[in-house]
């Protein structure tokens, strides 16, 4: 059962490498287009643009022999890097708003069918909402024409 975190971060990054996936779906530019253009839904997000999708050149590089793509959304991204050569998939999902990452993993097992998925999922800017962060503020004071004199002071001293 998908349950929210309990602490608010500015985003969210689910990370996949899919192993094994079957034949042919690596090298698929239809199916993979399809898995970008339909996951954004799957996952609650929006599209900012349609996605684009883009063949490796497989005479100069034949270990990278696949595609690559992505597909803007107003909260961030969806990456996805095919390698034709030994069937395997890495697809990112970066997002502002919280998601399912379970569900992205299921979205993904049916589209390409790997034998085995790896995930990795991370909280990104984890300080971004404190108020007591330890962030500087960068003062630059008018000085001579040559370089001005920059001052840093933290941000609690700016505000006393």
């Amino acid at each position: 059962m998908y349950k929210p975190p309990t602490k608010q971060v500015f985003g969210y990054q689910l990370l996949l490498d899919l192993y094994d996936c079957k034949p042919g779906v690596c090298d698929d530019l239809t199916l993979n287009y399809q898995f970008l253009d339909e996951i954004v839904n799957a996952l609650g997000m929006e599209k900012q643009a349609p996605p684009n999708i883009f063949r490796s050149d497989e005479i100069r590089f034949p270990d990278k022999a696949g595609l690559s793509g992505w597909v803007p959304l107003i909260e961030s991204s969806v990456v996805i890097h095919t390698l034709s050569p030994k069937n395997f998939i890495t697809i990112d999902v970066y997002c502002c708003r919280c998601f399912d990452s379970q569900e992205a993993q299921n979205f993904c097992r049916r589209f390409f069918g790997p034998k085995r998925i790896d995930a990795q999922y991370i909280e990104r800017g984890a300080d971004y909402y404190k108020l007591d962060t330890t962030y500087h503020t960068m003062t630059v004071e008018q000085g001579s024409l040559n370089a001005p004199d920059v001052v840093i002071r933290k941000k609690e001293k700016l505000l006393a």
